[in-house]
């Protein structure tokens, strides 16, 4: 079995095409000694079409989609990326919403109702190291790779196919270029941290009071 990752494939083509290294989560993530963690670092791409919708996408990508029929699927499935999630932030602040908007492709109302959807549970925002194939791997369609989930397990039709290290890749950002967008997510990250650290805290008394 090899992991994958499935996801719109309007995002994979721009984490692919390296106009984006985040994707939103609800869900899937566990936390391991204080950290956020996912079951495999790394992951094949795996592309859906279903629910992907040009009323939650921002311009231009909301004009590069078509709607498909419930249930339809691509046979066989292409696919063309593999990537490392390398960092986990989670967050709960309405502020994420309108900060987050330039590091992605949907819009804001599809953010803010991800954010909203089960409430107790974090936003989580994964950070992709993404690797882009020389030649494109195409798998067979499978029933349970269907289904309202993020993570499946592909099964090659060959036992060397979708090894990571098989086939030529290469990164689709620099070291550099990858390293400054990780900066900028973290950074917005840390201030949500610090202000929410901030309204938590009880204000100091009033020392003009005068005691009752």
């Amino acid at each position: 079995m090899t992991p994958a990752l499935k996801e719109w494939a309007i995002a994979i083509d721009a984490l692919t095409s390296g106009k984006m290294i985040l994707l939103l989560r609800k869900g899937g993530i566990r936390e391991v000694n204080g950290k956020f963690q996912v079951a495999h670092q790394r992951v094949w791409l795996y592309p859906t079409y279903e629910h992907q919708q040009p009323q939650w996408l921002k311009p231009p990508y909301n004009q590069q989609i078509q709607s498909v029929p419930s249930g339809w699927h691509p046979t066989p499935v292409r696919l063309t990326s593999w990537a490392d999630i390398t960092h986990i932030f989670a967050t709960t602040d309405p502020a994420a919403v309108p900060a987050l908007l330039p590091f992605h492709v949907w819009n804001e109302s599809f953010v803010l109702e991800k954010l909203r959807w089960k409430p107790r549970q974090p936003l989580y925002l994964l950070l992709l190291r993404v690797h882009q194939l020389q030649t494109p791997y195409t798998v067979p369609y499978q029933a349970d790779y269907g289904g309202c989930r993020s993570w499946i397990d592909l099964t090659p039709d060959r036992p060397t196919a979708l090894a990571f290290d098989q086939d030529p890749t290469y990164p689709v950002l620099t070291d550099g270029e990858y390293a400054d967008r990780v900066k900028a997510i973290a950074t917005l990250t840390a201030s949500w941290e610090s202000q929410a650290e901030s309204s938590n805290q009880s204000p100091p008394p009033d020392s003009s009071a005068t005691p009752r």
